[in-house]
């Protein structure tokens, strides 16, 4: 049954500071902020942790994102992986409709954002992503179908072979045990996050797991669980800054 479209609580509010612009749905609740001057920088922290998917998955074919808020990884992925296709799923159309506020590229053979929900739309496009990346929050937080066992199983088979799904989750969530549980059970333990680089933000990766051997994105998990058993995790703390280097210039050097 597709999660119902329902109305919105709180219109969302847009906010401009000096060289700041900033996405709220509640005051002081930033769904996303940019700067004018560089449209395309990713200030969040949370949003630059989700980024080291590229660490799984270094070429992506195809990303398809859940939730558009002020269309932060949608820029950044769009400029710096140019080989990349985009897929924006947003519920909203009063979103949708702040796109040219935060500076969004147009829709084309590369980038389509489209207002549908996103519980159907995965459900009905299995094996069509390499890169999935869930952050569809809304006023009252996440909505329970994007948390659910049936949604993460229609995750999974969205992916395709050595793909790589990435939730951004609230560590102190009350639902997050249960979501990552549920996570563990379906991607079968595939499992891992970096601590301490996103705050209360827990970016979780889950690769899928392939029947042909490990992939790229199952090497990588295995690799983080090492660093955390070895007590290398404090080095996570630059692994954002260090892989957002790494993607600026390898498209630095493709356009060269």
């Amino acid at each position: 049954m597709p999660y119902p479209k329902l109305p919105a609580v709180c219109a969302p509010q847009v906010h401009t500071c000096g060289d700041r612009r900033r996405l709220e749905f509640q005051p002081g609740m930033i769904q996303s902020e940019m700067l004018l001057s560089r449209p395309d920088h990713l200030l969040l922290r949370y949003a630059r942790a989700m980024m080291c998917f590229t660490l799984f998955v270094p070429r992506p074919q195809h990303i398809l994102m859940v939730g558009l808020g002020g269309g932060s990884l949608l820029k950044f992925c769009h400029r710096h992986l140019p080989e990349a296709r985009i897929t924006v799923l947003e519920l909203r159309a009063d979103v949708i409709a702040l796109r040219e506020q935060f500076m969004l590229p147009p829709d084309d053979a590369r980038l389509r954002i489209i207002e549908t929900d996103a519980v159907s739309y995965i459900r009905q496009h299995p094996g069509c992503a390499d890169v999935l990346l869930l952050d569809g929050y809304d006023e009252t937080g996440l909505p329970p179908a994007l948390g659910s066992a049936r949604f993460y199983a229609d995750c999974l088979r969205t992916l395709l072979p050595g793909g790589v799904l990435v939730a951004n989750l609230f560590s102190y969530d009350e639902h997050y045990p249960a979501m990552l549980a549920r996570l563990m059970l379906t991607f079968r333990g595939a499992v891992c996050h970096f601590d301490g680089i996103a705050g209360n933000n827990r970016i979780v990766f889950a690769a899928r797991p392939d029947t042909l051997g490990a992939g790229r994105a199952l090497r990588v998990v295995r690799l983080v669980r090492w660093r955390r058993v070895c007590g290398l995790g404090f080095l996570n703390r630059w692994l954002p800054a260090w892989q957002l280097w790494r993607v600026r210039r390898r498209a630095g050097a493709g356009s060269g």
